[in-house]
């Protein structure tokens, strides 16, 4: 028998938080490990929101670690999920686990910070946003 699931119209999202169109047309596919991220912090709604800022740990995206001697692994900025990322429930999970899930990286163009879904320090250290050009304002 095939495994049905309800799935709700989804939209974008609150993109409030892009300065400018620059980049949105470049982003990457990249693959988000739900186990890393925590439903009360990261998605009280059942989806991860747009603006959340990642990292790119063991090929896999997980929640961006902004503390500033943080220079490796969760504390390296990948870039931001750029609409918002509905999660659904493995029927097949033990753990009632959601399943990892593509999304799409943004990791260049404009940011305003204050718009963001959570509280966002730009980092300061060269070595945290080697690998994305962004201008936060």
């Amino acid at each position: 028998m095939p495994r049905f699931r309800t799935e709700r119209d989804w939209v974008a999202g609150d993109m409030s938080w892009l300065g400018s169109g620059h980049g949105l047309r470049n982003a990457r596919t990249e693959i988000l490990d739900i186990s890393a991220f925590t439903a009360a912090t990261h998605y009280p709604n059942g989806y991860i929101p747009s603006g959340m800022p990642v990292a790119k740990v063991g090929g896999m995206l997980v929640p961006y670690d902004a503390t500033e001697g943080t220079v490796t692994g969760a504390g390296i900025l990948a870039g931001f999920i750029l609409t918002d990322t509905p999660l659904f429930v493995n029927p097949g999970s033990t753990a009632n686990a959601a399943d990892d899930t593509n999304v799409p990286l943004l990791d260049h163009g404009r940011v305003k910070v204050g718009k963001l879904p959570i509280t966002f320090v730009a980092p300061a250290a060269a070595a945290k946003s080697a690998a994305v050009q962004f201008v936060f304002i």
